[in-house]
């Protein structure tokens, strides 16, 4: 699996980017500008073709789902942390959504009661966005859940996070600071399509 980070501050030419990769077979995107308002989300969105809204999740503004047919909602750390368990359930029954959140610690997703659809963990490997942003190597292969590894993914390490016990790897800096981007893309997403 190839989770997609959106990059923090837009790029000129992004969405034309957001919509090949979409093509080549992106499956899931995950919009956040967190700086950004509202409306912004709404245009950014509407930007987008229609077909491809359904392999969206959102970070901020989990009420645009009620105005758009998204993939599903993230949770970064703080706002898992101040949800309670009954939240969470009630969301499940809700309508079939994709629920993940984000962890930088093996053991605080160990110990989470929600079972998400799938965990980010971070960071695996130094970070290639955020400068300084050391990797702490962790390794997950004791852990039954779906663990998706972030911190400095690219095309050179898939197997080592395969080796850490990663289901597959969210990538931010790999992509959209390559100058690859796309040939980039295909490469992750080949060697986590041979694993199916």
């Amino acid at each position: 699996m190839v989770v997609l980070i959106a990059p923090e501050h837009t790029l000129d030419n992004e969405i034309i980017i957001l919509h090949e990769l979409f093509r080549e077979g992106l499956r899931c995107f995950h919009l956040r500008k967190p700086n950004s308002d509202f409306q912004f989300y709404c245009d950014y969105l509407n930007q987008i073709n229609t077909q491809y809204h359904d392999r969206i999740v959102v970070h901020e503004f989990h009420e645009l789902l009620e105005h758009f047919n998204l993939k599903g909602i993230h949770f970064q750390e703080a706002k898992r942390r101040e949800t309670s368990s009954e939240a969470f359930q009630k969301l499940r029954k809700k309508q079939y959504i994709s629920i993940s959140s984000s962890y930088h610690s093996p053991e605080e997703l160990t110990d989470c009661k929600f079972n998400f659809d799938y965990h980010l963990l971070s960071p695996v490997f130094s970070s290639i966005s955020k400068q300084g942003y050391q990797g702490q190597g962790f390794d997950v292969n004791n852990i039954n859940k779906t663990i998706i590894g972030m911190g400095g993914v690219t095309t050179k390490n898939l197997s080592e996070f395969d080796k850490l016990g990663y289901k597959g790897v969210g990538v931010l800096g790999g992509i959209w600071q390559s100058e690859t981007p796309i040939d980039d893309f295909k490469m992750m997403f080949h060697h986590y399509e041979n694993k199916l």
